[in-house]
């Protein structure tokens, strides 16, 4: 089990302490920085992304190691400075891939999730990508690589640099002295994630804030311009896994319908919105031009509905921590089928908070694949046997009959006529 893997059974749960601390003291402030869709939107977000990372489904373009091997020119002894070096030269890579990200149309498709929410909250920080299967960061390593700071060091300081990232996405701590200076805070990313045109396309750095400072891209929090979330065209859902691709989907669209054969092949390298000139005046896309007057997404439903989406959210976890404890037991295709069956009812229940009719089709699925694996396995559950199997059985059934029941709901609650609109 790697060391990411291990440090999540310490991290998830105190990150869920301390969105929940938040939360308490937001509604204590009568602070409104919390809804409960957009909460489990966020949450089932972050599962999906531990869970495409726990079974390391992926594709590495140039390896650190591999550079290490085939680069190093002069190999630091001092752990303590090659530690050092390993932290600026991480933060830096950070720093431009996100940038990158950002300003470029086909990866802004691996950056989307993270802005995705209207909010500003801990629990939006989890937002994080699965669409980014490819990874070419280590071409901004070289220098650790030339040095020779070891591949063993980047692995644990990875998932650190990763984490440390969490505790700024909040709306609660205002500006923090001399520490604006240093770090990324609360009030800087508050910048990063807002769509003010004061703001947009500001402020990427991870930990270090100089990087901003010294690309031009720095930008501070203003007080008289309150920060407004989001991205500038809504993804209207509260489906993770739809927001992943979305961005994706659009531009395959738009290169279908572009005449020109350049336009087709350019669209994807343009900086971050562009669109072939012929497309956007045929199949024009909503777009915010004026974030005071935003509208958020939002959909109604039942207190029963959000109750079950939040212990769909518990459920998840707990499988998911037990697929990776069984994961080196097991061959790969057991693992993905594993992994794509949570994400699957992950990706049902968020579309049942969406009111989309494809949920039920979604759980049907996973219904078939869930008992699909029983049988397989004699009966068992990947180690699990007896009370844990008929558990798994009952919640099976139940999660399809309640998803049948929700599906019911909606389409009856959408026949009714508005009362204020009855004479």
């Amino acid at each position: 089990m790697s060391f990411y893997i291990k440090s999540l059974f310490f991290a998830i749960p105190i990150f869920t302490i301390l969105i929940i601390i938040e939360a308490i003291i937001a509604k204590r402030k009568d602070l409104q920085i919390n809804r409960a869709a957009d909460m489990i939107a966020s949450l089932s977000s972050g599962l999906t992304k531990t869970i495409r990372d726990g079974i390391k489904f992926g594709f590495t373009i140039i390896g650190y190691s591999w550079l290490v091997t085939n680069m190093t020119i002069y190999k630091l002894e001092p752990i303590w400075l090659a530690v050092i070096i390993a932290f600026v030269v991480q933060d830096f890579t950070g720093y431009c891939i996100h940038r990158l990200k950002h300003r470029v149309n086909i990866l802004w498709n691996r950056h989307i999730i993270h802005h995705s929410s209207e909010e500003f909250n801990l629990s939006c920080a989890l937002r994080q990508s699965i669409s980014n299967t490819i990874d070419f960061s280590a071409i901004f390593m070289v220098p650790a690589a030339l040095l020779g700071v070891p591949t063993k060091i980047f692995a644990i300081l990875g998932p650190l640099h990763f984490f440390f990232q969490f505790w700024y996405h909040t709306q609660l701590i205002g500006k923090m002295g001399f520490l604006e200076y240093i770090l990324v805070t609360p009030s800087h990313h508050r910048v990063h994630h807002a769509i003010n045109p004061e703001y947009i396309d500001k402020n990427y750095s991870q930990i270090l804030i100089f990087w901003d400072k010294l690309f031009g891209s720095f930008q501070p929090e203003l007080d008289d311009v309150k920060p407004v979330y989001g991205t500038l065209k809504p993804v209207q859902t509260w489906n993770p896994v739809i927001i992943n691709f979305k961005v994706m989907w659009q531009l395959i669209k738009d290169a279908w319908r572009a005449e020109r054969i350049l336009d087709k092949l350019r669209i994807w390298f343009m900086p971050t919105g562009w669109r072939p000139p012929d497309v956007k005046e045929k199949f024009p896309l909503h777009e915010i031009t004026n974030p005071k007057k935003r509208v958020k997404y939002h959909t109604e439903n039942s207190k029963l509905l959000v109750t079950y989406s939040w212990t769909q959210i518990i459920i998840m976890n707990i499988l998911m921590f037990h697929m990776f404890t069984i994961i080196p037991s097991y061959n790969v295709t057991m693992c993905y089928v594993y992994a794509a069956m949570l994400i699957l009812s992950i990706f049902s229940f968020t579309s049942i908070l969406d009111h989309r009719n494809y949920a039920l089709m979604a759980e049907s699925v996973k219904l078939s694949l869930g008992f699909s694996l029983l049988y397989y396995q004699n009966y068992s559950w990947f180690g699990l046997s007896g009370f844990y199997v008929y558990g798994l059985i009952f919640y099976f059934i139940t999660s399809f009959l309640l998803t049948y029941y929700f599906q019911n709901e909606i389409k009856i609650s959408s026949l009714r006529p508005d009362p204020a609109q009855v004479n």
